[in-house]
């Protein structure tokens, strides 16, 4: 055992839409937290690994954004993301690059004024300000809370993010590994596959439908076709709309069969293998405030 090696849990906060799956999938090397320019996109608490042989293993948890709830999904969601602040051994806080510290910040200043887990602030989209502006917006943070430190960067273009690893490891304490070398995520497949179809409809959906949708999986089966594995995935979009079914099929089908392809070259690259994708729409109204449904699309209370 490298007497050296050091491993922890490190949670990645902030309000919905700041970054946080973009600097994670960044740090990994590969896409398992989904994307989209849509508040509310990570709901689940879902955890990557990233391991440094010499010096030690990280476990990243990534929680929904801290957001004042407005349903039972937004509440089972802001629980997730304070749940884990008690219970990691550092917090990464990015926020975007501002002087002014809104209300929604305040917030979670409050909440972590409540922990004595060390927070790096970390100011993220800093390639789209001037670089002098930068010391202004760290200044305007330094005076409300004491950061263990301020890092700024730019997750998308990989600016400033090499230095980030070093700079946790600081934090963390000695101890073995987790998860063996080549773990990346603790994810179920089944649970990325959903997610890469509620992904793809997000981005295909733009503004047209709200984040009323859920995917579950109905069957995952691997088989050989010819001369190669082939999975095949049977899916259900769930919304809350009968008039937002009409808008995920499309005319003539088309959203479905563009969601339904876009997923699929993405399950492909995960699954390493072909994939035969068959997608169903749904509605259940209001599922976002049924506990039963919530926990139906795989959103699983904590236990504390």
């Amino acid at each position: 055992m490298n007497q050296s090696f050091k491993s922890g849990f490190v949670t990645l906060i902030g309000r919905p839409n700041v970054g946080k799956s973009t600097l994670m999938n960044h740090l990994i090397g590969q896409k398992i937290a989904i994307t989209s320019k849509k508040p509310q996109t990570t709901r689940n608490r879902i955890q990557t690994v990233y391991t440094d042989e010499e010096k030690g293993q990280i476990v990243f948890v990534d929680t929904p954004g801290i957001h004042k709830a407005k349903n039972k999904l937004g509440e089972y969601m802001v629980n997730v993301a304070e749940h884990a602040l008690n219970e990691v051994d550092l917090v990464l806080w990015l926020v975007e690059p501002a002087s002014f510290i809104g209300a929604g910040e305040r917030h979670i200043i409050e909440k972590l004024k409540k922990v004595n887990t060390p927070v790096i602030l970390i100011i993220n989209k800093v390639d789209t300000v001037k670089k002098e502006q930068v010391l202004e917006y760290i200044d305007a943070y330094r005076k409300v809370y004491e950061f263990a430190e301020i890092v700024p960067l730019s997750a998308l273009r990989g600016e400033n993010t090499e230095i980030l690893p070093d700079l946790i490891f600081k934090y963390l304490p000695y101890g073995p590994m987790f998860y063996d070398e080549d773990t990346v995520t603790d994810q179920p497949q089944r649970q990325i596959v959903a997610e890469l179809i509620r992904e793809k409809a997000l981005h295909a959906l733009e503004e047209e439908i709200p984040h009323g949708i859920a995917v579950s999986i109905d069957r995952m089966k691997e088989r050989k076709g010819a001369g190669q594995k082939i999975t095949d995935i049977d899916a259900t979009i769930i919304c809350e709309r009968d008039s937002h079914k009409g808008i995920i099929i499309g005319k003539g089908g088309n959203m479905l069969k563009k969601i339904g392809s876009n997923a699929r070259f993405e399950m492909e690259r995960l699954l390493e293998c072909k994939v035969n994708l068959k997608l169903w729409v749904k509605v259940k109204k209001d599922w976002r405030d049924s506990d039963f449904l919530i926990k139906n699309f795989g959103y699983k209370e904590e236990r504390s």
